[in-house]
């Protein structure tokens, strides 16, 4: 192997392990990291409640993309629509819809502040703007046996003297108040409140049948809470739609930071085109290929080689009969030449020593014609007489010359 494919295996290995570090290393979990999405597993996301209902046979979808076509496609409208307090705050476009939905008879669940949507329906959490939530609230359970944990916020309406902007956007996003004026209910459950009566979990209920269900602590529909406490037997109710209803329960997942990705080469091809490092490794690629088509490709004229025949069969008999005559092995030669002719004719078995001249006379008295039993008789003159290695020479024609007299002769076919 020569230097330059070294150098280019060496290139190629140094290229894929920085991509393999820079582009392929997965993201870690962070511990500020607490958002309430389905596709997290830590204690603080909300995978455990997918998990569950996919188990319970419901039909369960994550949806990735904003919410403006959420009632385009009838055929495939959710049964339930739930928002788990997201990063990202829902457009005025997307309560829009929201509204529309709940109008149209269907069921939100919302968690927290809910995008904003808890404020449209006219509630607010009451500690959302608060930084370092230290408080907990023990709650009335609404079943006996029922052990919930307690809460950390609760619901009030909107409208507080001394309420600022800014806190209105913590808690409920940076919306009007008259955005959703249409989304007045007719009826009001409290499903869980606070020993002193404050509400923790309210549902709306709307013309049309349509529901949106307020939970103000998010911890309610965290993993570790699910795990630890009896909060599944107050939520999953909630998630599960009613007998009526048909469709998915839909988890809002791009106002949680997840939306549509591509495929893992797409990421990879964006990464490389979008970032310095990415453009140093698609030179050096291309440099190596360059170097791959050159190393490939021999220039100039063929390259002189030694040259090495086969041997012809003449040859091989110019040197069996060297090493022969080196060896001494005339009569070997002779015998073995005068055993070749009894085999060619039929006959088997090794004749034993001396035993030649009697089968050559009665060749010589079986053949028919003067030419065969010339052959025959000079073929016994080389057995009897000394001689060197021309012996073998004249023992191999003498064969020869009997072998075409006893050969079955053949015409050629006439056309």
């Amino acid at each position: 192997m020569s230097r330059i494919e070294l150098l280019i295996g060496a290139l190629l290995a140094l290229t894929v392990g920085i991509v393999l570090v820079f582009g392929g290393a997965p993201e870690q979990g962070s511990a500020l990291d607490t958002r309430a999405s389905t596709l997290r597993s830590e204690p603080d996301g909300s995978k455990a409640l997918y998990d569950v209902l996919v188990r319970l046979g419901v039909p369960t979808e994550r949806r990735r993309r904003p919410l403006f076509d959420v009632n385009r496609n009838p055929r495939h409208r959710p049964a339930v629509l739930v928002v788990l307090d997201p990063l990202l705050p829902l457009e005025a476009a997307e309560l829009e819809q929201v509204a529309r939905f709940v109008h149209a008879g269907d069921a939100v669940v919302a968690a927290g502040s809910g995008g904003g949507i808890t404020r449209c329906v006219g509630w607010v959490t009451a500690n959302a703007a608060r930084l370092l939530r230290v408080d907990s609230f023990p709650v009335q359970p609404p079943a006996p046996g029922l052990d919930l944990p307690p809460v950390v916020d609760y619901l009030r309406p909107p409208g507080v003297a001394g309420e600022t902007d800014a806190g209105r956007r913590m808690r409920g996003g940076d919306i009007e108040t008259d955005q959703c004026e249409t989304l007045t209910p007719i009826a009001r459950d409290t499903l869980l409140r606070l020993r002193n009566g404050r509400p923790a979990a309210l549902r709306l209920r709307y013309r049309g049948g349509g529901t949106v269900v307020l939970v103000a602590d998010l911890g309610y529909f965290r993993n570790r809470t699910w795990r630890a406490t009896d909060a599944p037997k107050f939520i999953a109710p909630l998630l599960v739609p009613s007998p009526g209803r048909r469709g998915p329960v839909v988890w809002d997942e791009y106002h949680q930071g997840f939306g549509e990705e591509g495929s893992v080469t797409g990421v990879l091809v964006a990464w490389m085109w979008s970032t310095p490092i990415g453009w140093a490794l698609l030179q050096l690629a291309a440099v190596l290929l360059v170097a791959l088509g050159v190393a490939a490709v021999r220039f100039g004229p063929a390259r002189s080689v030694i040259e090495r025949r086969r041997r012809s069969p003449l040859e091989h008999l110019e040197a069996l009969a060297a090493g022969l005559e080196g060896a001494g092995g005339v009569d070997t030669a002779v015998g073995l030449t005068v055993s070749g002719l009894r085999r060619r004719l039929g006959r088997v078995g090794a004749l034993p020593a001396g035993a030649e001249r009697a089968w050559l006379a009665a060749l010589e008295l079986a053949l028919p014609t003067p030419r065969g039993r010339n052959a025959v008789r000079r073929l016994q003159g080389t057995i009897s007489q000394p001689g060197g290695p021309e012996r073998a020479l004249a023992a191999a024609q003498a064969v020869e010359d009997v072998w075409e007299e006893l050969r079955p002769q053949t015409t050629r076919a006439r056309f």
